[in-house]
């Protein structure tokens, strides 16, 4: 058996000691929620939880697709956690003096399950929204969400067969099954997550964890208001990040972008929650001759403004995803990240001249605490290049791709391309 799978699984004590860890996800049940014969209890939270009271016991935890035994013991009695807390039909079995009292293979059909999203993040989330869509799709289950309160208003509605809550409303004694998403950057023993995010991509780890298939899917979004906020021809924009590597690093890109795209006859408006933002000398301002349509806005009204825009321009950010989710076509500009770490679309653009997809690379871990983080290239004249040297003209030639390639199809810029791909 899988010698990680022994050692993780084999102590006694709080089953929850290592969620508890992983402090963005409130914590299991203390005890497992699920009774069986002879005082046994399980449940699949966080991993799969078995609870033997004092007795002798052999008890077994088993891969019911690869039928590999992932862990056995005997014991007197035990909690036993396993190592895994992503997605796997277990089969668990116990025997009593050689006797086999108890087995229970995986099934949460019509059964409460609770997937967690950690709180804080915008296009994390809506990623991986999905992807617990089609978790519920699969096994028919009773499915909960535990999100942000400010995310919960773009899903509810447009999924009413899924409960939504925020973390402080877990009832966390309710469920048969529990399961985190998230970007496990130092999970080098594959607990969280069965592959590295890095590798398959940032939306598609979820598939992953969840054990369905890890094609993209945009969700539905269902506004309280689906009227066009302004009836001139607009594009919006969105020029600020969490870190500087996801910046449009070119000092007159967005200016150069922001006139072409009033000389098309579009009102540019930046979206932003912030009009200014950055850290210590470096500061990003809305570009010159944009709209501020900044502000703590709700993103009902910012998916709005999306679903009503000719096209977005923006990073490799959270409201990138929130215009993909919308159906707004996208021009994403990064450097920092491959390609295949956001959704698809046919207006990517990076300059592979330029050092490039350092998020991607194994040997460098994100660092969130350091705003200038540039792990090739710091405090050398390449710091940024991966976005400095993509030129205004390189966006703007693919703004006119997109407008060529409408203006051909007769399809409004709006309306969503399902084509990854020119």
């Amino acid at each position: 058996m899988p010698r990680e799978a022994v050692s993780a699984a084999s102590s006694a004590g709080s089953a929850s000691g290592q969620a508890d860890k992983k402090s963005p996800y409130p914590s299991p049940a203390a005890l497992p929620t699920q009774q069986a014969p002879k005082g046994i209890r399980f449940d699949f939270n966080l991993g799969c939880r078995l609870l033997l009271p004092t007795g002798t016991w052999r008890a077994q935890l088993r891969d019911l697709d690869t039928g590999n035994i992932l862990f056995q013991t005997e014991n007197q009695g035990a909690l036993i956690n396993s190592a895994k807390r992503w997605f796997i039909r277990f089969r668990v079995e116990v025997w009593e003096n050689g006797e086999s009292v108890f087995r229970h293979d995986y099934d949460c059909t019509g059964r409460e399950v609770l997937i967690q999203f950690p709180v804080g993040t915008l296009g994390d989330i809506i990623a991986w929204f999905p992807y617990a869509v089609k978790f519920r799709e699969r096994h028919n289950c009773r499915l909960t969400c535990a999100m942000g309160a400010l995310l919960i208003p773009l899903f509810r509605d447009a999924y009413p067969e899924i409960s939504f809550v925020t973390h402080e409303e877990v009832q966390a004694d309710r469920f048969y099954a529990t399961y985190c998403l998230g970007l496990f950057f130092d999970d080098k023993d594959a607990v969280w997550q069965p592959t590295d995010f890095r590798h398959v991509g940032l939306h598609r780890t979820a598939g992953y964890i969840l054990g369905v298939d890890p094609s993209e899917q945009a969700p539905r979004l269902a506004l309280p208001d689906e009227t066009r906020p302004i009836e001139e021809p607009y594009v919006c924009i969105a020029v600020q990040s969490s870190t500087q590597a996801k910046y449009w690093n070119n000092p007159h890109g967005w200016r150069e972008v922001v006139v072409f795209l009033k000389a098309q006859g579009y009102r540019v408006l930046c979206i932003d929650q912030k009009p200014v933002h950055g850290a210590g000398l470096v500061w990003t301002h809305i570009p010159h001759g944009a709209e501020d349509f900044t502000g703590d806005r709700p993103l009902v009204e910012r998916a709005r403004f999306l679903r009503h825009a000719a096209f977005f321009v923006g990073l490799a950010s959270g409201l990138s995803w929130l215009a993909w989710a919308a159906g707004c076509p996208v021009v994403l500009i990064s450097g920092f990240s491959h390609p295949s770490t956001e959704f698809a679309t046919p207006y990517r653009v990076i300059n592979y001249h330029a050092c490039n997809s350092c998020w991607n690379d194994l040997r460098h871990r994100f660092d969130h605490y350091d705003f200038l983080w540039c792990p090739r290239q710091k405090d050398t004249p390449r710091h940024f290049e991966c976005t400095r040297l993509i030129t205004a003209e390189q966006v703007i030639g693919t703004i006119r791709r997109l407008l060529d390639r409408s203006a051909r199809s007769g399809i409004a810029p709006n309306a969503r391309l399902e084509e990854a791909s020119p």
